[in-house]
């Protein structure tokens, strides 16, 4: 009889995952269900950098490469970090990685033992928790509900520091909730993180560039917290380049150097042919992305104003990524016609059976009163998306 671990026995499988895996098996029936439960850009990635992978491909850089990442990547990603957000990483502060979140998996894993807490403002993104857990940490949750734009403030950090905390996790933008933090929160966050020399706060900074209100503002930017910060990002989003896997870190010199360590073990650098065409990506112009920004601009109009036609619907109004998390706890209690709506998930497989509308309970999220809506579709696809969420909606009493 095979006996799997205890670590793998108390994961929980990717919310996203599952839902995406239940809308092609309804899928595979002949249903047709829309899916706006996958946090994946649906634009093609970008002709100059599919052209610098095949020119990697014909220049033979199909090696093995170094751990951390080729040199000339890193420069570029340093000349990024620069360029962008005023960040002073050297490329040996960098590191290369299979995607944003093997970067965080190395970093927690070089962090944390067993027993240390990590804060996590909720909402939050679903594998942080699971990340925590398989390193033997123990999750902090402080949360932010909807009436705070899903943000925590200098104050709600303070309260959840305790002598065993070791690490903070947070996006921004954020997925779920498409918050983002202004250089005022974040140096309300500041003032408090410096107070706590050993405390290192992993700032996940991946939808950077879908941001529609303003500038973005980076943690690490600060400099009497600069050494407590790593900074996440990667190509997945703003470049629609999911399935290439590359994600990255800025870092103090020490945990860069127990990254590479971790990853040298795990999967050593991550696809040569992809970080060529990296180096397209970081060496370019972010307003090449405008096009696609204001289309996921015009989209959360749509999904915004079509939720606000839901009677007790609540949103608040993201200011970045590609989501929104509208609070449904007003249906809760309601009847199906068969059985009682309890909470988030039971709505969520109501709208995918009535509606055949894939979407995210907020309790895989860390707020079970709401669900995640992904527009990355087209506005076609939203318009008949909503029409079907409203007319199931309507239906419950």
């Amino acid at each position: 009889m095979i006996q799997l671990s205890e670590r793998l026995l108390a994961m929980e499988e990717s919310a996203t995952i599952a839902m995406s895996r239940k809308s092609r098996e309804l899928k595979s029936e002949g249903k047709d269900v829309i899916s706006l439960s996958l946090g994946e850009p649906d634009f093609n990635t970008p002709q100059f950098i599919k052209d610098a992978a095949n020119e990697a491909m014909d220049n033979n850089f199909t090696k093995y490469m170094p751990v951390p990442g080729y040199d000339d990547l890193r420069e570029s990603i340093s000349n990024k970090f620069k360029r962008d957000n005023n960040l002073n990483y050297n490329k040996d502060q960098i590191v290369v990685s299979t995607g944003a979140k093997q970067s965080i998996a190395n970093v927690v894993l070089t962090l944390i033992n067993p027993g240390d807490e990590v804060i996590i403002p909720a909402p939050f993104w679903v594998s942080y928790i699971e990340i925590v857990k398989v390193a033997g940490g123990v999750p902090v949750l402080v949360n932010a509900g909807i009436d705070k734009d899903f943000k925590i403030s200098g104050k709600d950090l303070a309260h959840a520091i305790t002598p065993k905390t070791k690490l903070m996790i947070f996006s921004t933008p954020c997925n779920p909730t498409g918050s983002v933090y202004s250089r005022t929160e974040l140096r309300d966050l500041a003032d408090v993180i410096k107070k706590f020399p050993s405390l290192i706060v992993l700032c996940d900074e991946i939808y950077e560039h879908i941001n529609f209100e303003s500038k973005h503002e980076s943690l690490a930017q600060f400099d009497d917290v600069y050494n407590q910060v790593v900074t996440v990002n990667g190509v997945s989003k703003a470049w629609a380049m999911t399935g290439w896997r590359l994600g990255y870190i800025g870092a103090p010199m020490a945990i860069a150097s127990a990254c590479t360590k971790v990853q040298g073990q795990f999967t050593s650098g991550t696809s040569s042919i992809t970080q060529k065409a990296a180096i397209a990506a970081m060496d370019a112009d972010p307003e090449v992305l405008n096009d696609m920004i204001s289309a996921f601009k015009s989209r959360r109009g749509l999904v915004l104003g079509a939720l606000a036609e839901i009677p007790g619907i609540k949103t608040n109004h993201p200011g970045g990524a590609f989501y929104v998390f509208p609070d449904c706890s007003a249906y809760f209690g309601k009847m199906n016609g068969k059985s009682m709506i309890k909470d988030a998930s039971d709505l969520c497989l109501y709208l995918l059976e009535e509606a055949l509308v894939a979407l995210v309970t907020g309790d895989a999220f860390g707020d079970p009163n709401c669900f995640r809506i992904s527009y990355a579709a087209s506005e076609e696809t939203l318009k008949e998306a909503m029409r079907r969420i409203k007319k199931a909606l309507a239906k419950l009493d």
